[in-house]
């Protein structure tokens, strides 16, 4: 029996870098977000320095079918790129592929479990320093 295709997906926005690396990183938290559920449609796209970069991954999703994007910004802060150049790219992605429905959500700044996450890390540090 073949599975339905998924008519919402996530589109992990994240910076980018020339560090391969870095992009690499992005794409598998968004493999473990598909993993986690609910959603099986979740990708990664970069403002800059990775692949695929947002008309590119807004385009793939458009493939796939997808009738509605969520475009999740993988950014710590509401900066310039959020307030300047993301709201272009979906403009542009938007009047591209007027049959699918792209939303963006907020960024990390402010999530309730970031307090947390940080004070995790800083136990792992302590942990391992003297």
């Amino acid at each position: 029996m073949s599975a339905e295709k998924p008519t919402t997906g996530i589109l992990l926005f994240a910076h980018g870098s020339p560090v391969e690396e870095a992009n690499q990183g992005v794409r598998e938290l968004a493999a473990k977000v598909a993993a986690a559920g609910p959603y099986r449609y979740v990708r990664a796209a970069f403002l800059d320095g990775g692949q695929p970069d947002l008309a590119g991954g807004v385009s793939e999703a458009a493939a796939a079918g997808l009738q509605r994007l969520m475009v999740i910004p993988y950014f710590l802060t509401l900066g310039l790129h959020l307030h300047r150049d993301l709201p272009r790219l979906i403009a542009a992605a938007q009047a591209a592929y007027p049959q699918l429905e792209i939303c963006v959500g907020q960024p990390l700044e402010g999530h309730p479990l970031m307090p947390s996450i940080i004070l995790e890390r800083a136990q792992e540090l302590a942990a391992t320093t003297k």
